[in-house]
């Protein structure tokens, strides 16, 4: 039966892109549908679409992308039809990699219509030097658009204007990118500095506030109208994280603080935490909600909050053992026994896991029977596969392969240099020429075959070494410990009842 020919239509709008209504999602589906169809010559055909709505192109951390190429390893997709060159990518290595390595290798035919570019009429390469000067310019143009998009932000940010998205708890946006007080949130953050100026703990003030009934900061937006704020663990109870982060937060003296973290790359996602000497600051810049006597009085409290710094003590499950019910991490209590305990559900007496605890020691030793348990079934000697002799063979047949295909492009050229130099004829060439190409087509389709078997082989290798590994580490101990703990155990859910459930990081273990 022979098999359906798939398309595969890609879709990519930027951040920056939004304002190019050429470059919309809409207009790029036209494009390529209308594309799609002067293709197919088949009935049996199938078009699928991908769709990476406010991605950056400078990399392929791209969810839809990913779909695709995951799709193109498995050889079902045939054709791949772009509106240009950056809606693939902007990163000319990469793109050029994907175009002249892993499209061949997996029969898959690329086109970019903008460009008049189709990998059919170019013999698997990325066109010359015309389509690599258009990948250049495409990556010149990212890089060049996102640094001229920082100095502009900067630039706001040192004359005070507020560039932040979301307003800090107690304000809201005004005229002009203003800071304005916003009232009713406000009178929640003067209530929280004076819990702490008439001695409460941050427990006591989340205690308070949760018998208040007074929404946390992210319910509270919520509730006016906001949108991308996760309250599904709140339950009403307030974070001391939160209350922490608000009594020692500047900005509600009236400074303006921006520019507190920073891109690792250019067109990235990761940021990373500057040093403070780095962060734009101006004082009296907007309202304040607190005097700048009671925040100094409030640090000068927080202080005495404060134990004096221990020796950290690192065991083998922190922030890994996490409540049931709440889905919140539970806080190691050090005591001569020392327990998990949920620290959440503290201010809601009627809470399934208020007061909920457990003992390391149990808790450990439940983990430890379960492992070594799992271990005995799983890292059996006898049902070791022959994976690393298999993989290895596949290894040297794939060697094997591309050096066949290399002599096969020599000869090819060979032949050419013959008939420059009249050595055959014309017709000798192109009969011999065929040849070549069917050999090479055959070459690389085994290729195909065998590198896609030998990634499968190396997974199961890998996976089988971490078996072997586990079951040394296992066997050398006598209880858990950091090293098992962080080789096995991704988390562990704990319920009233002391059931536990273990989230586990290696799959067999499931």
């Amino acid at each position: 039966m022979k098999e359906k020919y798939t398309i595969a239509l890609y879709i990519r709008l930027s951040v920056e892109d939004i304002k190019t209504e050429s470059l919309s999602i809409h207009n790029q589906r036209l494009v390529l549908k209308k594309y799609a169809e002067t293709l197919i010559d088949t009935d049996d055909y199938e078009i699928l679409e991908f769709v990476d709505n406010g991605y950056t192109g400078t990399n392929f951390e791209r969810p839809a992308v990913q779909e695709l190429l995951e799709l193109i390893r498995t050889f079902k997709i045939n054709c791949i039809i772009v509106k240009d060159f950056s809606r693939f990518g902007r990163n000319s290595l990469e793109v050029g990699y994907f175009i002249e390595q892993v499209f061949p290798l997996f029969k898959v035919r690329f086109i970019s219509v903008n460009d008049n570019f189709d990998t059919i009429n170019y013999n698997g390469d990325t066109g010359g030097m015309e389509f690599a000067f258009k990948n250049l310019i495409n990556e010149y143009y990212s890089i060049d658009l996102s640094r001229k998009s920082k100095t502009a932000k900067y630039s706001k940010m040192r004359k005070g204007e507020y560039q932040s998205k979301i307003c800090k708890f107690g304000y809201k946006k005004g005229k002009n990118n203003r800071l304005e007080i916003d009232d009713e949130a406000a009178k929640v953050v003067k209530m929280i500095f004076q819990m702490v100026l008439d001695g409460k703990s941050i427990p006591q003030i989340a205690q308070c506030l949760y018998e208040k009934n007074i929404p946390t900061p992210g319910e509270y937006k919520i509730n006016k109208g906001g949108s991308g704020y996760d309250i599904s663990r709140s339950g009403g109870i307030w974070s001391l994280s939160t209350i922490t982060r608000i009594i020692t937060d500047e900005r509600y003296i009236g400074t303006y603080i921006m520019g507190k973290t920073t891109l690792k790359e250019i067109g990235g996602h990761r940021s990373r935490t500057k040093d403070e000497s780095e962060w734009i600051k101006i004082p009296d810049h907007h309202p304040a909600v607190i005097s700048k006597e009671d925040f100094e009085k409030v640090q000068k409290i927080r202080k005495t909050f404060k134990c004096e710094k221990k020796k950290t003590h690192i065991y083998p499950l922190k922030s890994k053992v996490i409540c049931g019910c709440c889905n919140h991490t539970m806080n190691r209590k050090p005591m001569k026994s020392p327990v998990f305990i949920c620290r959440h559900s503290s201010a809601d007496k009627n809470a399934p896991c208020y007061k909920l605890e457990i003992e390391e020691k149990e808790l450990h030793n439940l983990l430890f029977n379960i492992i070594s348990k799992q271990a005995a079934v799983l890292l059996n000697a006898d049902s070791m596969s022959n994976n690393i002799k298999d993989y290895d063979k596949n290894i040297q047949e794939k060697l094997n392969y591309e050096n066949l295909i290399q002599e096969c492009h020599k000869s090819k050229r060979r032949l050419y240099e013959q008939l420059l130099l009249k050595e055959i004829s014309l017709e000798k060439y192109n009969e011999l020429k065929s040849e070549y190409d069917n050999k090479l087509n055959n070459l690389k389709s085994s290729l195909a075959d065998i590198s896609l078997k030998t990634e499968l082989l190396k997974k199961e290798k890998e996976k089988e070494t971490i078996l072997h590994d586990i079951s040394d580490v296992i066997s050398n101990e006598s209880t858990l410990n950091k090293t098992l703990s962080d080789l096995l155990i991704d988390k562990v859910f704990v319920y009233p009842d002391n059931r536990i459930e273990i989230a586990w990081k290696v799959q067999e273990f499931n």
